[in-house]
């Protein structure tokens, strides 16, 4: 009887070491565990919620569309602004090229400075003439406190004052956007507030048959008029800061735009207005 109890106990003991060796090999292969769980959240980011972080990478997805897409971020004195999309078409810099890395600046996670123009001789002029462009959006970021002054538009000169010129995005005399259009008479929509604060902009306009003149400011559409459909009919260069304006509701005296630019575009489609809402937030 003594026997068996103490065989009994041995047994037991030795059941017990080999449960307990167990245990101790299965916590040192089991995965790390935590006591806690946390939750981090920034409700003051938005970025997060932007479908791009960078403009560069915001107008890279829609390049299919693009005749061209200057960043406009060369070092002071350069004279070709580089088509960064599949048309490289590049463009040149006309009269003064100056470079600046003003705070804040548009699009803030993107490489690169912003090109200043002077407001008498600063604009870029683009390499191909183009037949006719019916559909179209024309992109680019800007600040001004100076209200005249063309953004982006196309006339039938390349470099000098264009005897035939529409589809312009201006700044008319009490600081407003407007985009033009020419068929038999001036065709605009215009911005309801004005521009000229020091602050960056970002401003998108398009036209189509199908969608007529559409005018965003800092992605969202601000101006429109579906009955407006047809440009003027001719061949043309597409220009960035500077042509005449002349004859069109509220003309500056001075066509060149004075302030700051980065990221100009035109695409050969009609942007949506997702597309500009992307585009607008990648800059902030």
């Amino acid at each position: 009887m003594t026997v068996a109890r103490l065989r009994d106990g041995k047994l037991v003991a030795l059941l017990l070491v080999v449960a307990l060796a167990v245990v101790v090999l299965f916590a040192q292969l089991a995965p790390t565990r935590s006591a806690f769980s946390a939750k981090v959240t920034n409700g003051s980011n938005s970025a997060g919620t932007a479908a791009y972080f960078m403009c560069a990478s915001a107008v890279d997805a829609d390049d299919a569309g693009a005749t061209f897409r200057y960043r406009l971020g060369e070092a002071t004195g350069a004279k070709t602004a580089a088509d960064s999309s599949v048309a490289s078409s590049n463009g040149t810099y006309q009269g003064s090229m100056v470079a600046a890395t003003p705070s804040p600046i548009a699009c803030p996670r993107d490489t690169g400075s912003a090109y200043v123009l002077n407001g008498s001789t600063s604009f870029v002029s683009t390499p191909t003439s183009v037949r006719n462009p019916t559909t179209f959006s024309e992109e680019v970021w800007f600040r001004t406190t100076v209200a005249g002054g063309m953004l982006i538009g196309f006339g039938s000169n390349q470099v000098a004052v264009s005897g035939q010129h529409d589809r312009q995005v201006y700044i008319n005399t009490a600081g407003q956007l407007v985009f033009g259009a020419y068929s038999t008479t001036t065709q605009v929509v215009t911005s309801p507030g004005a521009v000229t604060d020091g602050a960056w902009h970002h401003v998108v306009a398009t036209m189509s048959a199908a969608t007529g003149m559409r005018l965003y400011l800092d992605g969202a559409l601000v101006a429109s008029n579906a009955a407006y459909t047809a440009p003027e009919n001719y061949t043309g260069y597409w220009r960035v800061g500077y042509d005449t304006v002349s004859g069109w509701p509220g003309q500056p005296n001075n066509f060149f735009f004075t302030g700051s630019m980065r990221f100009a575009a035109v695409y050969t489609t009609v942007l949506t207005p997702a597309q500009v809402a992307n585009h607008s937030a990648a800059g902030r």
